[in-house]
């Protein structure tokens, strides 16, 4: 078996949605019971208040109180990553805060975005977050969303303060990636935050994957990332393929739109996406649902 870095977060983390009641506020019990379904389906931990989770249009009050009630729904059983990150450092530093006092184990904070700061800026939004809290943060670097890269100097410069210890890595580029997960200090751990990459990924050293997929194939996922880390290639490839089809409708349209249908369809409702993000298209949870299907035929031979 191949040896690699322990997962501090678990190996399936789940970007878990906001659910939303018909007048468009927060459904906390929703929010709740998709939690705990998650632990008990392939889930190693929940990611709280990020891209997935609509976090811009999320208030503050909204993220504390849903960092507070993943904790609870948890209990122990899951890890609770709160997204802390925003444009704003000192925005940051207080959600961050806020998170610790709800009881998370580590917190989140993606590269400032539409500021465009230069990686010094980076640098230092990043540190004072670290240092607001004795929490373990994880860095976000998707660039596609904030118009900036973390580069590779700035991730081993970043990788030298204590509580810095990951990054969920959305720069879709696996060999520049290839070159990260090499340059980086031991300890320091890569986390796929783009489901169609995570093979290759963890084929290349990351440790698991921040997963929005997981929704609905955590387990399928999860099997995955254990057979790349087992040396089964074989076994890697073929599930890799048979979630491709699922991949591709859940992103089909902005995210977490197609996700939210498919939860609908599928699980249970959780309400649309808040605008500027609508219902997704008519025949998207249909396409959802047969990737499952496939999916399901496979998991029961």
């Amino acid at each position: 078996m191949e040896q690699r870095p322990d997962a501090p977060f678990g190996r399936v983390l789940t970007a878990v949605i906001t659910p939303f009641s018909s007048d468009g506020s927060i459904d906390y019990s929703v929010f709740f019971r998709l939690v705990k379904h998650l632990s008990l389906n392939g889930s190693d931990g929940v990611v709280v208040g990020g891209t997935t989770g609509e976090a811009p249009t999320l208030s503050r009050p909204e993220k504390v109180a849903l960092f507070s009630a993943a904790v609870d729904a948890a209990k122990s059983s899951m890890t609770v990553v709160a997204g802390v990150g925003t444009y704003d450092t000192r925005e940051s530093v207080d959600l961050a805060k806020a998170a610790a006092e709800a009881g998370v184990d580590g917190v989140m904070a993606v590269t400032p975005y539409y500021s465009r700061p230069p990686q010094a800026g980076i640098v230092e939004h990043m540190v004072t977050i670290a240092d607001a809290t004795e929490l373990p943060l994880m860095l976000y670097n998707i660039p596609s969303r904030t118009a900036t890269r973390i580069e590779l100097n700035t991730l081993v410069e970043l990788a030298g303060h204590p509580r810095i210890t990951s990054v969920k890595d959305a720069v879709d580029d696996i060999d520049w990636s290839r070159r990260v997960i090499e340059s980086l200090p031991e300890g320091f751990v890569v986390y796929s935050g783009s489901d169609a990459m995570t093979r290759e990924l963890v084929e290349a050293g990351a440790v698991g994957v921040v997963s929005v997929a997981s929704h609905l194939a955590g387990v399928t996922i999860a099997q995955m990332v254990q057979a790349v880390i087992d040396g089964d290639a074989a076994k890697a490839a073929t599930l890799d393929d048979l979630m491709k089809p699922l991949i591709d409708a859940l992103f089909s349209e902005p995210s977490p739109m197609p996700l939210k249908a498919g939860l609908a369809a599928y699980w249970d409702t959780v309400g649309v996406p808040r605008l500027p993000l609508l219902a997704a298209r008519e025949g998207t949870a249909e396409a959802i649902g047969h990737a499952l299907e496939a999916i399901n035929e496979y998991r029961s031979l």
